[in-house]
């Protein structure tokens, strides 16, 4: 499929600065551009690239100014990457679905599979199960007994959804994504310990992402909740009774301890650390590894372990590399005040 600058800019409402007319199929990142392709410039750090790339239309920012000719058309947005975002998302829509049932998948007889559904090879659901209109479940997949499954949803091959789980409209799960595995619940005794039956399920909102490997436990009682519009990595840790605030962005490695409640538009880095029981505000920023043990209120922008301002946490590591010179430093003192008090003493 070709588009043109005209129609691409009249998407975007973006101004043209070059030949409307010029032609796209593809995407490619502005360093590797080819003729045919679409690139987009948002960060400054490859703007070398724009007077040398081979791709035929370049979004930018309105407030790009070249320094020297650019061969490519450009279209000016408001905001590239929120523009290429689009593109890339219509891009996507237009791909062909997969429909139909195979007969080689698993589906109870009790089962309901909405219209234009599809069910792959070697999928299996169970009992009770259902599975909204135009939803796709590659193969390989399991739907547990009663568990139900909203429309237009994606659910990659490998993802679990475990018995009684509910799913929202628009949801994508990566492969691997374990969703109802059972909440981390033991009881001490002497003899060591025991189960505690997690008897409560998830509850997974409209428009959520959950990447590769990601689990998200079952409650022991209740639901472990996961609003609207949140957007999980890879390998995240969602533990038992957990409610995760909507529009909320998690990245890589994160691990949120049972009973923990995490506002709206909130973002984590990689590896970031939430204990249990706690809450932590609506938009509040934690950079990469930051361990949280205590609750943190809204608008916090906040690093390290335990948390604190950026600006403190990155003084604080600019002292730390300073304390051999300054151990050295404290011992020369520790001398110098000897040596001045065995001269007090004489």
């Amino acid at each position: 499929m070709e588009f043109s600058a005209k129609q691409i800019a009249q998407f975007l409402q973006g101004e043209i600065v070059g030949d409307e007319q010029a032609c796209v199929h593809t995407f490619a990142k502005i360093e590797e551009g080819m003729p045919g392709a679409l690139s987009f410039l948002s960060n400054p750090k490859y703007t070398p690239f724009i007077y040398e790339t081979k791709s035929t239309i370049v979004l930018v920012n309105k407030d790009f100014v070249p320094e020297k000719e650019v061969s490519a058309t450009l279209i000016k947005v408001d905001n590239a990457y929120e523009s290429l975002a689009k593109l890339l998302m219509l891009y996507e829509q237009s791909k062909p679905k997969k429909q139909g049932i195979s007969p080689l998948a698993s589906i109870d007889a009790t089962a309901k599979i909405g219209e234009n559904a599809y069910v792959g090879p070697f999928a299996v659901i169970g009992e009770n199960a259902v599975i909204g209109a135009n939803t796709q479940i590659y193969p390989h997949v399991y739907v547990g007994d009663g568990a139900k499954i909203g429309d237009n949803c994606l659910l990659y091959s490998s993802v679990n959804v475990y018995h009684g789980c509910q799913i929202g409209n628009r949801v994508t799960l990566h492969s691997g994504a374990i969703i109802g595995a059972d909440g981390f619940g033991f009881a001490p005794t002497p003899n060591g310990y025991d189960k505690i039956p997690q008897i409560g399920i998830v509850i997974i909102e409209d428009d959520v992402e959950i990447g590769a490997n990601t689990c998200v436990d079952r409650a022991t009682m209740g639901a472990t909740i996961v609003h609207k519009g949140v957007k999980l990595d890879n390998l995240i840790q969602i533990a038992h009774n957990d409610e995760i605030g909507s529009h909320t962005v998690m990245a890589a490695q994160v691990g949120v301890a049972g009973s923990a409640k995490v506002g709206e538009w909130c973002m984590f880095g990689g590896q970031v650390g939430i204990g249990g029981h706690i809450h932590i505000g609506n938009h509040v920023e934690l950079g990469a590894q930051t361990g949280a043990p205590f609750s943190i209120e809204d608008n916090k922008q906040l690093i390290g372990a335990p948390p604190v301002e950026k600006r403190t946490f990155f003084r604080n590591v600019a002292l730390t590399q300073r304390l051999p010179e300054m151990y050295k430093e404290l011992g020369a003192l520790r001398k110098e005040i000897e040596e001045l008090k065995k001269q007090l003493n004489k």
